[in-house]
């Protein structure tokens, strides 16, 4: 009696890698082995199973998806992107607040591909938020989401200013008030130019903040108990840059520009 697809499928190493490897096409044995590194002897036998289960035809020392196969790796591979998104650290992932994250894009969260968990000392946060600086201040723009400004924001914006850098910052009404009052001078002149974009989102923000600039998306998320355990998650690859842009227009949607006090 054969296996259930799904054992076939997902319950092999070998035979998932085998699968999504031949989605672009027929590929020889050597370079399948080479591919995986592995032995032949070591994976014959995972190749005989999907022979069996009609996903893979052999022609001479050659494999191919079957039409069955090739259907079922199309639908394997979003599938498999988005596992490898939640395996880069299931424990950060199970233990985040996602409400804020609209369907639409929960749904593409494999657009994120491999990122990395950082999780600094308090002593190196600075570290952190300065190699992040360091890149925007490289970039043509910055755009973030945020609760919060740093005690030196009007310094850290000035810089980015002066390098030509099109800033695009969605905040609260609670910090909105708080640079009205407490830093009224400082947010006033950077509103006065044209580079700095600030806008007021009304609703509640599930998050400490998120921001992205022309090389690298920094996520920095709440757990399930509403506290920043000062972790972050740091992501660069291309379509992480461009996942971040959706959610950045989600909340630019229902945010009113700040364009005096």
């Amino acid at each position: 009696m054969k296996k259930p697809l799904l054992y076939v499928i997902f319950a092999s190493d070998k035979r998932n890698s085998a699968l999504l490897l031949l989605q672009d096409g027929p590929k020889e044995m050597k370079f399948i082995l080479e591919a995986l590194g592995t032995s032949r002897q070591s994976l014959l036998p995972q190749i005989r199973i999907l022979e069996e289960h009609h996903l893979v035809s052999k022609i001479d020392d050659s494999y191919m998806l079957t039409k069955i196969g090739e259907l079922i790796v199309e639908k394997m591979v979003p599938l498999s992107n988005t596992i490898k998104v939640f395996d880069s650290d299931i424990d950060y992932w199970g233990s985040r607040k996602l409400d804020f994250i609209p369907s639409n894009l929960l749904q593409q969260i494999k657009e994120l591909g491999k990122c990395d968990t950082v999780n600094p000392p308090v002593e190196e946060v600075h570290y952190l938020l300065t190699r992040f600086q360091e890149a925007s201040a490289r970039s043509k723009s910055l755009f973030g989401v945020t609760t919060f400004f740093h005690p030196n924001f009007k310094i850290l914006f000035s810089e980015l200013i002066q390098n030509k850098v099109s800033i695009y910052t969605i905040i609260t009404p609670e910090l909105h008030d708080k640079l009205v009052t407490q830093y009224h001078e400082k947010f006033k002149g950077l509103l006065e130019n044209y580079l700095f974009h600030a806008y007021e989102y009304p609703g509640q923000l599930e998050f400490l903040s998120f921001a992205f600039n022309d090389n690298y998306l920094l996520l920095s998320l709440l757990n399930k108990e509403e506290y920043f355990d000062n972790k972050h998650y740091i992501c660069s690859s291309k379509s992480a840059l461009g996942w971040g842009k959706e959610l950045f227009e989600y909340y630019l949607k229902n945010s009113t520009p700040i364009t005096e006090l």
